[in-house]
């Protein structure tokens, strides 16, 4: 249950946030100078294959893990950057692009793309994901 009510309360401040998402210049320079390891993982959600970005902090112990989750712009590299920022913190963090499969053009291609997604589909998305994560 605690970890449900921190995905929710950390999507809540992704909402939040969502307008520094448009100038993502930054954020891209700032991931490629990052110390941390950022790899590409294919997730499998029933019959669905779900990319997702994960990073990992420097840390030789056991790290807690959080599950990022994208504002309607898709998975950008202002999404990846904050999951660097979280495994900077210390945390393992696994940004699922909850739009994989899809086709679009540009920001507003995958505003209306995730306006479009079943609930059933994110639901299932997210929770491959926590599986993953496990």
């Amino acid at each position: 249950m605690k970890k449900s009510l921190f995905a929710f309360a950390f999507a809540a401040l992704l909402l939040f946030f969502a307008p520094l998402g448009f100038a993502q210049d930054w954020a891209k320079a700032a991931l490629e100078k990052s110390p941390r390891h950022g790899e590409w993982a294919t997730l499998k959600s029933g019959s669905r294959d779900v990319r997702a970005f994960v990073v990992y902090p420097e840390v030789k112990d056991k790290a807690p893990i959080v599950l990022v989750i994208h504002e309607i712009f898709g998975l950008t590299d202002w999404a990846r950057d904050l999951a660097d920022q979280i495994a900077a913190a210390g945390c393992i963090a696994i940004v699922p692009d909850l739009l994989s499969g899809q086709n679009y053009d540009g920001i507003d291609g995958a505003r209306e793309a995730i306006g479009k997604l079943p609930p059933d589909q994110i639901t299932a998305d997210l929770e491959a994901t926590i599986v993953y994560a496990r």
